[in-house]
């Protein structure tokens, strides 16, 4: 039950970064709050996760989700540049997730 813990905490993890630019530099309310307890969600998953996974492999799992969430949605939210070396970068992110679950 670890990594689908993991997973969910990872997908929190891109809502609050999602949120802070919603939030307007925390100065919007409901954005403000919202950031705040998808952070408070995805710390309480993180901490369930890593009593029986390894904290540097569900560290670096959580951390990946966040980063190849929060730049896909950057690309398709905020109209950030979806450059092939970008996609590619993405992907490695993925294949390091990939791999870490495979060896864990």
């Amino acid at each position: 039950m670890s990594w689908p813990t993991l997973i969910v905490a990872g997908l929190f993890e891109i809502a609050w970064a999602i949120g802070l630019e919603y939030s307007d530099g925390l100065s919007e309310p409901v954005p403000t709050a919202a950031t705040v307890l998808a952070l408070v969600a995805s710390m309480v998953l993180l901490a369930r996760a890593i009593e029986t996974l390894p904290i540097g492999t569900a560290y670096a799992v959580w951390t990946g989700i966040g980063a190849v969430g929060t730049a896909t949605l950057g690309i398709v939210l905020f109209d950030e540049p979806a450059t092939l070396a970008r996609g590619g970068f993405i992907a490695v992110i993925v294949v390091g997730i990939v791999g870490l679950h495979s060896v864990s």
